[in-house]
């Protein structure tokens, strides 16, 4: 019997990992055969060429998308998009894939959407039906939803919106999120070895800040990033301060440079384009709190016992556990949110999204479609 071709389309590193242990049950079962698409941020020096981190975990890249252009304007976003619906295309056409797989609500992801629906191949999303009222992201999570066959959500909420939405509920699956699965395997390294892989020292108090562009923002969203540096120096360098770069969202490289620019001034604060999983998991591990509004404050820090400050509205509506404090994007606020999540006993928080084991459920799936062709012709499920 010929196997089943199952495409994962992943264009970050916060997807990659995310997706890891989906695609690595893919890869391991012996009915099903896994193509990889790469695109986005993964084939771009600046945001640390993690094509390379694919390869180097054993998967076989099948296909690669450039759609990324250099500018992060509306206008630039706008044209990636219509540039991803173009390479998806010629992809799909060439790999024949009977099913694909996405994950979340990067405009990239919405393209792969897009060329799917013409290319007449079902699509599987992960993670639908979650509210993040202060970026664009929540659009672009609805319009794949509805774009999607499959629904394989994190939490019953998302499901009870999915199904809203008009899906099937026989497609809506509460599998939890797979991020909590990388977690369950993942060997993560002791202080010293993190130190050693990262060429840094930790010192007393460590923080772990990754903050995106807010772009559903009025204006621009740099002056939110403004704040927050700000609010970092005040802490004073007792402190140190690891920073992953942003996204390529709107005004994504202008909060890059910003980065590089404080950074460069400070010993107390380093920058990294990309961790990788285990090192951006260890460090979470070793550090005492996770700042910005980055989702793995809400997703993944819990389970490590850590308490999360969630800055403004990006991540509005998703659910969240006890660990994490929301905080508005001023200097004060944000500088008594890090202060208030240093005195948090996060040693009993339970973890909203799932138990670790959301990426079998989600192969468990995929294998029991006997025609995933059949998919195609969906119902709107009134309420």
């Amino acid at each position: 019997m010929a196997k089943r071709t199952i495409c994962v389309v992943t264009g970050s590193r916060a997807d990659y990992g995310l997706l890891f242990w989906v695609m690595k049950g893919i890869q391991q079962d012996p009915a099903l055969a896994l193509q990889v698409a790469v695109t986005g941020m993964h084939l771009a020096p600046e945001f640390g060429m993690t094509q390379r981190t694919i390869e180097a975990d054993g998967f076989a890249i099948s296909a690669r998308v450039d759609s990324l252009l250099s500018g992060d304007s509306p206008a630039a976003v706008t044209k990636s998009i219509g540039l991803g619906v173009i390479g998806f295309a010629d992809a799909f056409e060439r790999l024949h894939p009977e099913l694909i797989v996405l994950l979340g609500d990067r405009f990239e992801i919405l393209a792969a959407a897009q060329a799917a629906l013409m290319a007449k191949i079902p699509v599987a999303h992960i993670a639908g039906g979650d509210i993040t009222e202060g970026a664009l992201d929540d659009a672009v999570r609805h319009a794949i939803t509805k774009l999607a066959h499959l629904h394989f959500v994190t939490n019953a909420a998302a499901a009870a919106r999915v199904r809203q939405l008009g899906e099937d509920p026989r497609c809506v699956f509460d599998v939890g999120s797979p991020g909590l699965d990388t977690l369950r395997h993942a060997k993560l390294l002791s202080r010293g070895e993190l130190e050693a892989a990262l060429g840094i020292s930790l010192r007393q108090r460590n923080l772990l800040v990754t903050f995106h562009p807010a772009t559903l923002a009025r204006g621009s969203a740099a002056p939110q990033l403004s704040a927050l540096l700000v609010a970092l120096d005040a802490l004073g360098d007792e402190f140190g301060i690891v920073f992953t770069k942003a996204n390529a969202d709107t005004e994504g490289r202008a909060f890059n440079g910003m980065l590089e620019a404080h950074v460069a001034s400070r010993p107390n604060c380093r920058l990294f384009d990309s961790l990788g999983q285990q090192l951006y998991l260890s460090l979470m591990r070793h550090v005492d709190v996770v700042v910005g509004n980055s989702s793995s404050g809400l997703y993944e820090a819990p389970t490590l016992r850590k308490p999360a400050v969630n800055i403004g509205d990006r991540q509005k509506g998703r659910l969240r556990a006890a660990s994490v404090l929301d905080c508005d994007p001023r200097t004060d606020a944000i500088e008594r949110g890090i202060r208030t999540a240093l005195t948090l006993d996060c040693s009993r928080v339970t973890n909203p999204y799932g138990d670790g084991h959301a990426a079998e459920r989600i192969v468990a799936a995929l294998k029991s479609v006997v025609d995933p062709q059949s998919l195609l012709q969906k119902r709107f499920v009134d309420a």
